[in-house]
């Protein structure tokens, strides 16, 4: 097969970049994106295989990204789908690397973090378009001859002949470009002295080996030595790039967060406890604890049939401000930034500060927030496109319909902070309850305690009912008094024996 040489790196004009692509990486994210997006690479940032990789000096994070690259052949400009991968000469491996600890001064373009000198290795041999089905490769990345990364193109977001289509409606891509189509889980950081390998090969019937292969695109990566100028910008680095560099705030050596805490804390076993007892009874023993503000008031359910039970994320809005808004109310804000991070058994709680004048949510994101597999939603602003909403199997706890869209009276501001919500704090991570009664919100540390009490509570509660129902006075009975107690212990002694 044809070797990647400085003939191929001539020939690219461009280098393109898709951001998210394997459902594996999206998982890992927490997003999962509808359309494909695209930064550029500048192609001074190509080097072949067996070179070094500096990282410059005074980073912490170089990020590795094992990847398919695709070559295009011929010029495709508005190209259909079903025609594009004839405009691709060949595939190869290639490694998107880049500094996460100058992201923030790229605002979105990723040109300084991931546009320095050798940044993009490709290589080491091209693998004919013509000769593989796109939909049966195999990208796989060891990291200091460790196995990190292994994936298929079988289940892509967006399968590259859709990529080549999409970029060419707007651009012409000219025979020479390369697009880096994605990258699977298990992308992390770098340090000097490490080798990072990267091949792609062809997958078989039935998983096996297809018998092309790139061989491995090897990259050493090495310190820099020339400290950045102070006029521009110096590497900055925070726990939240450490967590997207390394994949996880574990794998990045750092403290579980609250959120994280709590889902721990919210086991099955729990989440059942909680389900199995009403909300009038809960905030019975959390008032007990001397918690007496801990219900978000005034809102109506869109299901008040079912029982929720979830660990809370939150959104805030703001007050709108016109220049505010051109900033913060548009593109992927806040609330998109929301819903689209909500995971399986979260309820996403909005302050909108009991604003009834305009809609927080929608029929299309609380749908994506069902898709999702959010536990419900709670807002104590309005809900617009409200009987699609209503209709909706996903619950929503709302102030009121309204259909006025954000820009009227909301800005959407910041996404897991500590907010209010009818009349009560909620954080992050702290345990949501909802029923016909109301909604609770429990401390994550004392949940365990209150379920447990709230259970032998109902229990009793059932004994106090049948001697009401016999004809006894609630005096003494309701609470217990020491008698009656004696009593409840033995019904109680007498129903386990019949249990046995």
């Amino acid at each position: 097969m044809e070797q990647v040489n400085d003939d191929t790196f001539a020939a690219a004009r461009k280098v393109i970049a898709v951001h998210i692509n394997y459902p594996s990486r999206a998982a890992q994210r927490g997003r999962t994106p509808a359309q494909p997006s695209y930064f550029l690479k500048p192609s001074s940032s190509l080097s072949l295989t067996g070179t070094a990789v500096e990282r410059p000096a005074g980073c912490e994070l170089l990020g590795y990204e094992g990847e398919i690259a695709i070559i295009i052949g011929k010029a495709a400009r508005r190209v259909e789908v079903g025609d594009a991968w004839s405009h691709v000469a060949a595939v190869t491996a290639s490694n998107d690397l880049g500094v996460y600890d100058l992201r923030y001064a790229d605002k979105g373009s990723n040109l300084r973090s991931k546009g320095g000198d050798g940044f993009t290795p490709v290589g080491p041999a091209l693998i004919p378009a013509d000769a593989v089905d796109p939909a049966k490769l195999r990208i796989r990345t060891w990291h200091n001859g460790d196995l990190v990364q292994d994936d298929t193109t079988e289940d892509l977001l967006f399968p590259f002949a859709r990529l080549v289509a999409d970029l060419s409606q707007l651009l012409t891509l000219e025979e020479g470009d390369i697009i880096l189509t994605g990258t699977p889980a298990g992308a992390s950081v770098a340090v000097p002295g490490d080798v990072l390998e990267v091949e792609v090969s062809t997958v078989g019937s039935n998983g096996s080996d297809g018998g092309l292969s790139t061989g491995r695109l090897t990259t050493t990566v090495k310190e820099g030595t020339t400290a950045f100028a102070d006029f521009g910008a110096q590497p900055k680095a925070d726990d939240l790039q450490r967590e997207e560099a390394y994949g996880s705030r574990e794998a990045a050596g750092l403290p579980a967060t609250s959120s994280e805490t709590a889902a721990s804390v919210l086991n099955p076993e729990l989440k059942a406890k909680l389900e199995s007892v009403c909300t009038a009874t809960l905030s019975s023993q959390l008032r007990k604890r001397g918690l007496n503000n801990v219900s978000i008031d005034g809102l109506t359910a869109t299901r008040p049939d079912r029982k929720v039970v979830g660990l809370a994320r939150t959104l805030r809005y703001v007050p709108n401000r016109e220049d505010l808004f051109k900033t913060h109310g548009g593109g992927f804000n806040a609330q998109k930034r929301a819903i689209d991070s909500v995971n399986e058994g979260e309820i996403l709680v909005m302050e909108a500060r009991g604003e009834k004048g305009t809609g927080t949510i929608g029929d299309i994101l609380a749908l994506r927030a069902q898709v999702r597999g959010a536990a419900a939603i709670i807002t104590d602003g309005g809900v617009r496109d409200f009987s699609a909403v209503a209709a909706m199997e996903l619950p929503t706890y709302y102030s009121n319909p309204h259909p006025a869209v954000l820009g009227r009276r909301h800005i959407p501001w910041d996404t897991d902070i500590t907010i209010a919500c009818g009349g009560t704090t909620v954080q992050p991570g702290d345990i949501i309850v909802a029923d016909a009664d109301g909604i609770l919100v429990i401390p994550p540390a004392i949940a365990e305690e209150v379920a447990d009490d709230s259970i032998a509570q109902e229990r009793e509660e059932v004994f106090i009912a049948e001697m009401v129902e016999q004809g006894h006075s609630v005096d003494g009975l309701y609470p217990l008094n020491a008698e009656w107690r004696a009593k409840y212990l033995e019904w109680e002694a007498m129903g386990s024996r019949q249990g046995q």
